[in-house]
């Protein structure tokens, strides 16, 4: 009954990381709601599997232009791809910052907090329900927009935040056009994500039962299947400015979740 557990926890993980409802919010109300806490210290790590599994995902969708960004890379004159590559470098540091400095403290927050992540869901709601009152514009990703983006990446980190949502909007807001605020984001974090798995892996102490190994596996492949059509799915959302019905729904789920918690 673990690999069914942790299919729907994939499933969950591979649809809300690119949809922008979060990730991790609906992970920890799933895990709250069916009380899946058998895997102990190991739930930022759990998050951090499925995470890897979508960061694989977009690797997939966007394939051909990470191609080309690594060939015009290793040219030797500065060109379109080191200039990316530096956007997304700055983009990473508060991010990073605030996972080096506070890693304990987060942890704490995967842990079946219903009450913050229905907090953070509505608060979720709000921004992307206003979203559709931003004047569109054809802006490239600045440095500078690189930093305040990358700002909002790391206030992404609390449960119920949509990352994609947040990063998105905030991208939108800045006169950032509709198809670079979705690949901004949705590049920005890969590096992130393949960071803090590898630092989770040589840092661990203790051993996975193979039972959660396997497991594991089933809730990393489903969340990659279901993370590449959610992928593709949220690009053409996002240019037909249809993210303030999501607003709505987080807004709903907020309440409930607050609800659940305090009655």
């Amino acid at each position: 009954m673990d690999e069914i557990k942790f299919l729907i926890l994939g499933v969950i993980q591979g649809l809300t990381e690119f949809l922008p409802i979060s990730s991790s919010g609906h992970i920890e109300l799933f895990k709250a709601f069916f009380n899946i806490n058998y895997f102990g210290n190991y739930g930022l790590f759990v998050t951090i599997i499925l995470h890897s599994a979508t960061a694989l995902s977009t690797l997939l969708v966007f394939r051909e232009d990470i191609i080309l960004l690594l060939k015009k890379f290793f040219q030797t004159n500065f060109n379109f791809s080191h200039d990316f590559f530096f956007k997304i470098i700055i983009s990473m540091i508060p991010a990073s910052i605030v996972g080096f400095l506070y890693e304990k403290e987060i942890e704490l927050l995967f842990n079946s907090n219903v009450l913050l992540t229905g907090i953070m869901l509505m608060m979720t709601g709000l921004f992307l329900y206003f979203s559709n009152k931003i004047k569109l514009n054809t802006k490239e990703v600045s440095y500078k927009h690189a930093v305040l983006i990358g700002l909002i990446q790391a206030f992404a980190i609390l449960p119920g935040i949509s990352r994609s949502g947040s990063t998105i909007v905030m991208a939108l807001f800045l006169g950032v056009s509709k198809k670079n605020s979705s690949k901004f984001s949705f590049l920005m974090v890969i590096p992130l994500i393949f960071g803090a798995l590898i630092k989770n892996i040589f840092e661990s102490n203790q051993s996975i039962n193979i039972e959660l190994n396997f497991a594991l596996l089933v809730g990393f492949l489903s969340s990659l299947i279901t993370g590449i059509i959610a992928c593709k799915w949220m690009i053409k959302l996002v240019e037909k400015s249809k993210l303030q019905y999501f607003g709505i729904y987080c807004f709903i789920i907020g309440i409930i979740s607050i609800l659940y918690e305090v009655v």
